[in-house]
């Protein structure tokens, strides 16, 4: 698909994909403060939380803010790439994300190897490690806890690893668990995303259009209608717009229009998938 995107429409990309370049995702004001609020905190350390409902970009906010930090000297990030872990193979992960050797059959000694490796980054760098975790809905209450009380020393007053928790509203309400209120009164940044406007939704077609290199694949109708169509769900609308890219290409349309959202996702085309069924069926 990708010699005919570059060959159609002269782009790079398809623009409606989850795995477009870092560098084209498109940041919104208040993700770009969220990104601020997180590098001040690495000298400080502690939790930040990213809540918001599936597909107001909370994946997204992540990849922007390791993007951000990786520019920064000396801030050493790592991601934990299976929350639902139990303890063990959560220490294991750890273990890896840091370049610790640990030996997980002794919980001590892995907690306290940990803990001297961010405590020596953090005398070298005055900065703290950073953890990004996404769908922290997914992890047991017990294995959070440990790693509030893994996080900070010395009577909880030195703050010695920054960790950004990525989640829906289940991330919510498992912090107001009673075991983890004290984790959840120690969190500082918070950022909470909300479902898109029509008008945010246009002016993300657009960027990503024009990262993609043709600001023009699609006509200003046809962006408003894709617009006011996704239910201010940003996943719902690049899906939507990956399958109109798809059928112009198999179509060679010049331009994505309206016309062609219609014939696609318009009442006839249901009637249409209907009586297809109907005679496969039959």
């Amino acid at each position: 698909m990708s010699r005919k995107l570059l060959a159609v429409y002269g782009l790079k990309w398809n623009p409606f994909t989850p795995d477009i370049p870092d560098d084209a995702l498109w940041r919104t004001p208040d993700v770009e403060h969220f990104c601020w609020r997180i590098e001040q905190q690495v000298r400080d350390g502690g939790f930040a939380v990213i809540t918001g409902e599936s597909g107001t970009g909370k994946s997204i906010t992540l990849r922007l803010l390791a993007r951000h930090l990786a520019a920064i000297p000396d801030i050493t990030t790592g991601v934990l790439t299976r929350p639902q872990s139990r303890i063990a193979d959560f220490y294991r992960e750890l273990g890896e994300i840091f370049g610790v050797p640990l030996k997980v059959h002794n919980r001590w000694t892995s907690f306290k190897d940990l803990r001297a490796t961010w405590e020596s980054h953090l005398a070298t760098t005055l900065l703290r490690p950073v953890l990004l975790i996404d769908e922290t809905q997914e992890m047991a209450p017990n294995v959070l806890s440990e790693l509030r009380l893994l996080a900070s020393a010395h009577f909880d007053s030195r703050r010695i690893l920054t960790v950004v928790l990525s989640g829906d509203g289940r991330l919510s309400e498992l912090l107001r668990l009673p075991e983890l209120l004290p984790l959840g009164t120690r969190i500082g940044p918070r950022l909470t995303l909300d479902y898109a406007t029509p008008k945010q939704l246009s002016e993300l077609i657009a960027h990503l259009l024009k990262q993609a290199g043709n600001p023009r694949l699609m006509t200003p109708g046809l962006i408003v209608t894709l617009s006011e169509h996704a239910a201010g769900n940003y996943r719902l609308l690049c899906n939507t717009a990956s399958e109109l890219l798809t059928e112009g290409l198999r179509r060679e349309a010049s331009q994505l229009d309206e016309k062609l959202y219609l014939e696609v996702f318009g009442p006839s085309s249901r009637l249409r998938g209907r009586n297809d069924a109907r005679k496969v069926a039959g």
